[in-house]
């Protein structure tokens, strides 16, 4: 039987910010280095020593904004270390990520060159955990400042004569763990002070994010809201899917059975209750809801790939992440009213990647598709879709087993996502369409579904797991009626004739 459901085409429920699609590159594993920034001597090729691949991939999928340099690394980045001539650059050691030696060719300058590629929106994290006030306030100067002072001369020196426009700006990063496992009376008091002298240079007005709870912490985002809300104008929540509750064995990303699928889909859910009730919180002290609400560590995490270097959290990418990744935006769309951005973690190589590299070679991720076949509703108009979500169960459990949004277009064009998270069967939905305007309309979709709950994409088989055309559905008047494959991640498009 049909799960049945209705599309109210003519009630908007808001915009959808665009920067819910947003990416996070932090200073970890291969993210940076030898992801994105191979330098110009490589003989990969490349444009200002960043990588033409991934670039054009990242732009194909329209990023709307891209964060950096943390994480954990950005409380013990300083970033003076990271601008002049590459090879006199100070040299650091990662601590929080493998160890490793950080050479500092990737900065500043590097990471604004490659938003510009990107043509995105950069999100900067400063160091409130091992900087100064000081610190901080000459790095908005260096960037943002266009008259005469000692950071602007010292930026025109380096080759940047104009001043950057930069919009969003972070005031540390998991200041309640590795950013200096702090009290959230703390790091409020902290936090009003070092905003304070993120300054508005010469027209540019920065979006000041302050550093919200991790998962479930609500006494951290009342205390941090309450002490600190006039003073800010988003706060952080970071939230990770794991299918253990252990992080010592968190799962493996392939070769993992169907209990491991269940418990992972059902902890991303729990993504709609983390919002709702951290939302509500927020809602005591700005009813307004002038302060917006950033998810910018999500995705999955499990054990790393064998073989590879423990503390840079190379994992592979399977039909699951991309489920996880579907589910996720249509909560994130749920609560547009309060989610106004979102970074996944990571944009490559690292977590839930949405591109892998190998050298020169290069692959899109099961969740780079999901992204692409959701970037039709960056900035489009929420629609009302209601659709019963059935259950899927294993074992003991239960979980919905559809999750769907609808959203419509500058255009007119609506756009409907429907995810079937059952791997074991296929499920039918029959939509009563309410609300459109007269005229004819066409129906085009595609599909992305795996022949095995870990299907992925490998550098010899890049190609295993991509959208397909979809054409089981059929559209009479008044009704759309399809029927979702196991497993699955479903894009249609409905628009008017001619």
């Amino acid at each position: 039987m049909a799960l049945k459901g209705v599309l109210n085409a003519d009630i908007g429920k808001g915009i959808i910010n665009r920067n819910i699609y947003g990416h996070f590159s932090e200073h970890l594993g291969r993210c940076i280095y030898e992801g994105i920034w191979v330098g110009e001597d490589s003989e990969i090729p490349n444009t200002n020593g960043i990588r033409n691949d991934v670039t054009a991939a990242l732009r194909n999928i329209k990023i709307p904004v891209l964060r950096w340099p943390g994480g954990c690394f950005a409380d013990e980045y300083h970033w003076k270390d990271g601008i002049g001539e590459r090879e006199g650059r100070k040299r650091m050691v990662n601590t929080h990520w493998g160890g490793v030696v950080e050479n500092n060719h990737f900065g500043t300058h590097e990471f604004l060159e490659l938003c510009r590629q990107l043509e995105c929106e950069p999100y900067i994290n400063g160091n409130v955990g091992s900087g100064t006030v000081q610190e901080m306030s000459e790095w908005v100067e260096y960037l943002t400042f266009g008259g005469e002072s000692p950071m602007s001369e010292l930026r025109a020196r380096n080759g940047q004569k104009e001043p950057w426009k930069i919009k969003y700006f972070g005031v540390g990063n998991e200041n309640w763990g590795c950013g200096g496992n702090m009290r959230p009376e703390y790091y409020a008091d902290l936090y009003r002070r070092y905003q304070t002298y993120v300054r508005n240079y010469d027209g540019n007005k920065i979006h000041r994010i302050a550093c919200g709870p991790n998962v479930d912490d609500y006494n951290w985002m009342e205390v941090v809201v309450r002490e600190a809300g006039r003073f800010m104008d988003s706060i952080t929540l970071h939230y990770y899917t794991l299918p253990r509750d252990t992080w010592a064995d968190k799962g493996n990303a392939t070769g993992f059975d169907e209990s491991e699928w269940f418990a992972t889909l059902k902890k991303a859910l729990r993504m709609d209750e983390l919002i709702t009730r951290h939302s509500t919180i927020m809602d005591k002290y700005d009813p307004e809801r002038r302060i917006g609400l950033i998810v910018d560590e999500w995705g999955t995490w499990y054990n790393v790939e064998p073989g590879t270097v423990p503390g840079f959290l190379y994992q592979q990418n399977t039909i699951r992440d991309a489920l996880v990744a579907g589910v996720t935006f249509d909560i994130f769309h749920k609560h547009n009213s309060r989610v106004r951005m979102a970074n996944i973690a990571q944009a490559v190589n690292v977590l839930q990647a949405v591109i892998l590299t190998e050298g020169e070679k290069m692959l899109l991720t099961p969740t780079y598709h999901v992204f692409d076949m959701y970037k039709v509703h960056q900035d489009a108009e929420l629609l009302d879709l209601s659709v019963e979500a059935g259950s899927y169960g294993y074992g003991d459990g239960k979980i919905a087993a559809v999750s769907t949004t609808a959203s419509k277009n500058k255009d007119g064009r609506i756009h409907i996502n429907l995810n079937n998270l059952n791997p074991n069967a296929a499920v039918e939905v029959s939509l009563d369409l309410r609300g459109l305007k007269d005229g004819a309309y066409t129906v085009s979709g595609k599909t992305l579904a795996g022949k095995s709950i870990d299907a992925h994409n490998t550098f010899a088989d890049p190609e295993n797991v991509k959208p397909q055309p979809f054409s089981d559905f059929s559209l009479v008047p008044g009704q759309l009626n399809v029927t979702l494959p196991a497993m699955s991640v479903t894009a249609l498009e409905l628009s008017v004739k001619g």
